[in-house]
C-alpha cells in the first residue's frame, strides 16, 4: 500500500494507524508520517509501544488542517474499538 507521505505545506497534519508485526494497531498523529513510520522502524525516537513490535507498516492516515485537530481524532480513534479501526482501514484502502 502506498500513500503519498511528505510534508505538503506548513499545517499540515496527519493521524495515522500503523499495524505492528504482532498484528496490534498503533495510532498517531504528526506532520510527517513517512519520517515517523520510520522512527517507528529504525529510532529510538520511535513510540514505546512500537519498539518491541517492529516492523510497522503503514494501514491508513488522514490529513487535518491542524495540529489541534489531528490531536482530536486521533483519540477519537483510539476510542474505536479493533473492529471499528479494522473496518476504517479496509474501506479507506478500497
Amino acid at each position: 500500500m502506498r500513500f503519498s507521505t511528505s510534508r505538503s505545506s506548513m499545517g499540515q497534519w496527519y493521524v495515522y494507524i500503523a499495524q505492528c508485526a504482532d498484528q496490534t494497531l498503533y495510532i498517531g498523529a504528526t506532520a510527517d508520517v513517512e519520517r515517523r513510520i520510520k522512527e517507528h522502524n529504525e529510532s529510538p525516537k520511535g513510540a514505546r509501544y512500537t519498539k518491541s513490535r517492529r516492523p510497522v507498516t503503514l494501514q491508513y492516515m488522514e490529513l487535518h488542517p491542524s495540529q489541534s485537530s489531528a490531536l482530536i481524532r486521533e483519540m477519537a480513534l483510539k476510542r474505536l474499538s479493533r473492529k471499528e479501526k479494522l473496518a476504517l482501514i479496509t474501506t479507506r484502502s478500497s
